[in-house]
């Protein structure tokens, strides 16, 4: 089984390895950012030093630190190291590993650490068949996600684990960074005549987006493509970095916690009448790749959960113009998704058909009522000598009164079962075409809940 950190624990770094896994950090003093976990007295730098780490999960974006973290730790740790990567290992796998550990455990009297590279690949049978080693100690967990271990793992293993969150890094980190492999003769270009002009820097530490791996295999791409001049000189300048790593990288992924919680900040700012922000995270998602038709398929929905009675049209609107996308597709179908995303924003909002689920909330709790007798099926399909025997045993049903033959198709009558009083789910909003109705809707409703209906 290969040793992810074989690299991480070797002091003679092979000039051939990326440049991204040599300057992979040995030690803290050499570790930028993420302060907040492992700056000077904090908890995890402390277990760290003193070699008395608990299971932890590192939860957080690429790039920012997770399995440096882990490398460093490996370094650190007097006990066993083992590492399994979950895309490629299974059960068979971690077996072999807790094979391992319990004999350094009777042997030589050495506890294991393990991690595990992207953890919330494992199935929950898979995650499940660690979880007793963590449970005895047979191994110290260290695992490594890109997704909310709180959905992505399962509850006993978060439960006996600390969740470490890691923070994308700023841009002043990834410049650190940047100067750090630039100027490390062991290990980065230190021992070139290496020239990276400052806007240059800036341009990548920009456009890396808080990722240490991408913005090194962009340097290093520079680098490696840039021939020396006649002094001997590598000049990296902002049109080589420009095209070593062209467009700023949005963290965005169809399945995970960015992709939910970007898609909540764009339906909470149409909801909130905000065109702008709306117009903002909506781009964000195009621009990661987002299929559309997911984004048409938010909107239709706000159309009836948020706007609703205030614009009956906007449903209209929305399922138009996501079938005219169907038609045209990208990249003109963005101004579908823009007309959409703006009438819904600047639209009356109205939540009231959620009156629908205090109704099914009522049935579930209570359970159906009897249907009034004159609401029931007079016309039933019985004939002869069964139908008169079915109007005998429902008896007086009592009289229908047919809206129509009254004056505006409208007559008090009560349609609930007696047991339901008042219910008052409905609750007509003030504004837009639902303001136009409810004054005419309040007062019949003044006349259907008084004593003589």
């Amino acid at each position: 089984m290969p040793d992810l950190f074989d690299f991480a624990q070797s002091q003679r770094p092979d000039k051939t390895t990326p440049l991204a896994a040599r300057m992979r950090p040995r030690h803290l003093d050499e570790f930028v950012g993420q302060d907040h976990i492992v700056g000077e007295g904090r908890l995890l730098r402390r277990a760290i030093e003193t070699d008395t780490l608990s299971s932890l999960i590192f939860w957080g974006t690429s790039g920012s630190g997770k399995t440096t973290l882990a490398s460093i730790i490996a370094n650190h740790t007097k006990r066993h190291f083992a590492t399994l990567n979950a895309v490629t290992d299974g059960i068979a796998q971690l077996r072999e590993v807790i094979a391992t550990a319990k004999e350094q455990l009777k042997l030589y009297n050495q506890g294991t650490v393990l991690f595990v590279d992207e953890i919330h690949r494992w199935n929950k049978n898979q995650q499940d068949g660690l979880l007793p080693y963590v449970e005895d100690g047979t191994v110290v967990l260290i695992g490594s996600t890109t997704e909310n271990p709180f959905f992505a793992l399962v509850n006993a293993l978060v439960s006996r684990s600390r969740v470490i969150r890691l923070e994308p890094l700023t841009e002043d980190d990834v410049y650190t960074i940047l100067q750090q492999a630039i100027t490390d003769v062991e290990r980065g270009y230190g021992e070139l005549d290496l020239q990276v002009s400052e806007d240059a820097l800036q341009h990548l530490a920009f456009v890396a987006g808080g990722d240490a791996r991408n913005v090194l295999n962009a340097l290093e791409l520079a680098v490696q493509t840039t021939p020396p001049n006649d002094e001997g000189q590598i000049i990296v300048g902002l049109d080589v970095a420009q095209e070593s790593i062209q467009k700023r990288v949005l963290r965005y992924d169809a399945g995970d916690d960015e992709h939910y919680d970007t898609a909540s900040a764009f339906i909470k700012s149409l909801r909130g009448s905000d065109v702008d922000a709306a117009l903002y995270w909506m781009g964000k998602m195009v621009l990661a790749g987002e299929d559309p038709r997911f984004i048409f398929r938010r909107m239709l929905i706000l159309c009836s959960e948020d706007i609703g009675m205030a614009d009956s049209q906007a449903i209209v609107v929305v399922n138009n113009l996501a079938e005219a996308f169907e038609r045209v597709g990208m990249p003109e179908g963005r101004y579908f998704l823009a007309h959409a995303c703006i009438y819904c924003a600047t639209a009356p909002k109205s939540n009231s058909t959620g009156a629908f689920f205090a109704a099914l909330s009522h049935l579930e709790k209570h359970g159906s009522g009897s249907i009034p007798p004159y609401l029931r099926d007079k016309h039933a399909t019985f004939h002869g000598e069964v139908r008169k025997r079915y109007e005998e045993t429902m008896g007086d049903m009592g009289q229908y009164l047919y809206p129509h033959n009254y004056p505006n198709g409208w007559v008090a009558q009560r349609y609930l079962p007696e047991d339901v009083s008042e219910p008052n789910w409905y609750q007509p909003r003030e504004h837009g075409e639902e303001g136009r109705i409810a004054a005419n809707w309040r007062s019949r409703r003044k006349v259907q809940s008084s004593d003589d209906v």
